[in-house]
Protein backbone atom coordinates (compact mmCIF):
# COMPACT_ATOMS: atom_id res chain seq x y z
CA UNK A 1 0.00 0.00 0.00
CA UNK A 2 1.30 3.57 -0.62
CA UNK A 3 0.02 6.17 1.69
CA UNK A 4 0.89 10.10 0.10
CA UNK A 5 0.32 12.80 2.82
CA UNK A 6 2.21 15.89 3.58
CA UNK A 7 1.74 15.83 7.33
CA UNK A 8 4.15 13.64 8.44
CA UNK A 9 2.09 12.87 11.44
CA UNK A 10 -0.47 11.99 9.42
CA UNK A 11 1.77 9.69 7.68
CA UNK A 12 3.11 7.97 10.44
CA UNK A 13 -0.15 7.63 11.66
CA UNK A 14 -1.18 5.92 8.72
CA UNK A 15 1.23 3.79 8.23
CA UNK A 16 1.08 2.53 12.15
CA UNK A 17 -2.45 1.78 11.42
CA UNK A 18 -2.16 -0.17 8.19
CA UNK A 19 1.05 -2.04 8.92
CA UNK A 20 -0.87 -3.08 12.19
CA UNK A 21 -3.00 -4.90 9.99
CA UNK A 22 -0.71 -6.41 8.39
CA UNK A 23 -0.44 -4.16 5.15
CA UNK A 24 3.36 -3.39 3.54
CA UNK A 25 3.19 0.42 3.33
CA UNK A 26 5.79 2.88 1.86
CA UNK A 27 4.54 6.43 2.53
CA UNK A 28 5.25 9.20 0.59
CA UNK A 29 5.11 13.34 1.28
CA UNK A 30 3.84 14.58 -2.23
CA UNK A 31 2.60 13.34 -5.15
CA UNK A 32 6.14 13.85 -7.12
CA UNK A 33 7.43 11.52 -5.10
CA UNK A 34 5.05 9.44 -5.00
CA UNK A 35 4.70 8.58 -8.47
CA UNK A 36 8.89 8.30 -7.84
CA UNK A 37 7.66 5.23 -5.58
CA UNK A 38 4.92 4.13 -8.26
CA UNK A 39 7.80 3.74 -11.17
CA UNK A 40 9.42 1.07 -8.91
CA UNK A 41 6.76 -0.76 -7.16
CA UNK A 42 3.05 -1.38 -7.74
CA UNK A 43 0.79 -1.56 -4.56
CA UNK A 44 -2.40 -2.85 -3.73
CA UNK A 45 -4.16 0.19 -2.73
CA UNK A 46 -3.16 4.30 -2.36
CA UNK A 47 -4.59 5.91 -0.19
CA UNK A 48 -3.91 9.92 -0.56
CA UNK A 49 -4.27 13.23 0.92
CA UNK A 50 -5.90 15.63 -1.35
CA UNK A 51 -5.06 19.15 -0.50
CA UNK A 52 -1.21 19.13 -0.81
CA UNK A 53 1.30 22.01 -1.73
CA UNK A 54 2.55 21.55 -5.35
CA UNK A 55 1.13 18.90 -7.04
CA UNK A 56 -2.40 18.01 -4.98
CA UNK A 57 -4.05 14.63 -4.82
CA UNK A 58 -6.35 15.12 -7.55
CA UNK A 59 -3.74 15.55 -10.13
CA UNK A 60 -1.97 12.60 -8.91
CA UNK A 61 -4.84 10.25 -9.34
CA UNK A 62 -5.49 11.91 -12.66
CA UNK A 63 -1.58 10.89 -13.73
CA UNK A 64 -1.39 7.79 -12.35
CA UNK A 65 -5.14 6.89 -14.18
CA UNK A 66 -3.49 8.04 -16.90
CA UNK A 67 -0.80 5.09 -17.27
CA UNK A 68 -1.62 1.78 -18.60
CA UNK A 69 -2.53 -1.06 -15.81
CA UNK A 70 1.14 -2.34 -15.90
CA UNK A 71 2.48 0.85 -14.86
CA UNK A 72 -0.19 1.33 -12.10
CA UNK A 73 -3.02 2.58 -13.82
CA UNK A 74 -5.90 0.31 -12.25
CA UNK A 75 -4.50 0.91 -8.81
CA UNK A 76 -7.76 1.04 -6.27
CA UNK A 77 -7.31 4.46 -4.76
CA UNK A 78 -9.03 5.72 -1.63
CA UNK A 79 -9.10 9.63 -0.94
CA UNK A 80 -8.04 11.01 2.62
CA UNK A 81 -8.73 14.55 3.09
CA UNK A 82 -10.42 17.55 5.41
CA UNK A 83 -12.42 18.33 2.25
CA UNK A 84 -15.31 16.65 3.64
CA UNK A 85 -18.52 18.01 1.42
CA UNK A 86 -20.76 16.19 -1.08
CA UNK A 87 -18.95 17.88 -4.11
CA UNK A 88 -15.58 17.29 -2.97
CA UNK A 89 -16.44 13.74 -3.19
CA UNK A 90 -17.78 13.64 -6.85
CA UNK A 91 -14.86 15.38 -7.56
CA UNK A 92 -12.76 13.05 -6.05
CA UNK A 93 -14.53 10.26 -7.77
CA UNK A 94 -14.65 12.17 -11.31
CA UNK A 95 -10.62 12.46 -10.48
CA UNK A 96 -10.19 8.77 -10.29
CA UNK A 97 -10.42 7.86 -6.48
CA UNK A 98 -12.92 4.71 -6.08
CA UNK A 99 -13.58 5.91 -1.95
CA UNK A 100 -13.30 9.49 -0.30
CA UNK A 101 -13.29 9.58 3.29
CA UNK A 102 -13.27 12.80 5.38
CA UNK A 103 -10.66 13.47 7.79
CA UNK A 104 -10.47 12.66 11.22
CA UNK A 105 -11.47 9.13 10.03
CA UNK A 106 -11.85 6.27 12.53
CA UNK A 107 -9.01 3.43 12.10
CA UNK A 108 -11.46 0.79 11.62
CA UNK A 109 -13.09 2.68 8.44
CA UNK A 110 -10.21 3.33 6.96
CA UNK A 111 -9.16 -0.17 7.27
CA UNK A 112 -12.76 -1.24 6.13
CA UNK A 113 -12.26 1.27 2.64
CA UNK A 114 -8.98 -0.21 2.36
CA UNK A 115 -10.38 -3.76 2.07
CA UNK A 116 -13.24 -2.82 0.15
CA UNK A 117 -11.46 -1.51 -2.59
CA UNK A 118 -8.51 -4.45 -2.27
CA UNK A 119 -11.25 -7.03 -3.39
CA UNK A 120 -12.01 -5.13 -5.96
CA UNK A 121 -8.56 -4.61 -7.48
CA UNK A 122 -9.24 -6.31 -10.76
CA UNK A 123 -12.10 -3.86 -12.17
CA UNK A 124 -11.16 -0.92 -13.94
CA UNK A 125 -11.38 2.57 -11.60
CA UNK A 126 -14.84 3.60 -12.94
CA UNK A 127 -16.09 0.24 -12.13
CA UNK A 128 -14.87 0.07 -8.52
CA UNK A 129 -16.79 3.35 -7.56
CA UNK A 130 -19.94 2.42 -9.36
CA UNK A 131 -19.90 -1.06 -7.49
CA UNK A 132 -19.63 0.09 -3.97
CA UNK A 133 -22.32 3.19 -5.13
CA UNK A 134 -24.71 0.26 -6.39
CA UNK A 135 -24.21 -2.00 -3.13
CA UNK A 136 -25.21 1.08 -1.45
CA UNK A 137 -21.57 1.88 0.22
CA UNK A 138 -21.77 5.39 -0.99
CA UNK A 139 -18.62 7.62 -0.02
CA UNK A 140 -19.63 8.88 3.55
CA UNK A 141 -17.60 6.79 5.94
CA UNK A 142 -20.09 5.43 7.95
CA UNK A 143 -21.20 3.16 5.39
CA UNK A 144 -17.97 2.09 4.53
CA UNK A 145 -17.81 -0.90 6.40
CA UNK A 146 -21.81 -1.75 6.46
Amino acid sequence: MLVIDDDPDVRELLKLVLTHDGAEVKASGTAHQALEILDRWKPDVLVSDIGMPGEDGYNLIRQLRARDEEHGGLIPAVALTGYAADSDASRAREAGFQIHLPKPVEPTTLIAAVARVARLRSRRPGQIGEEIEASGHHIPSSEIGE
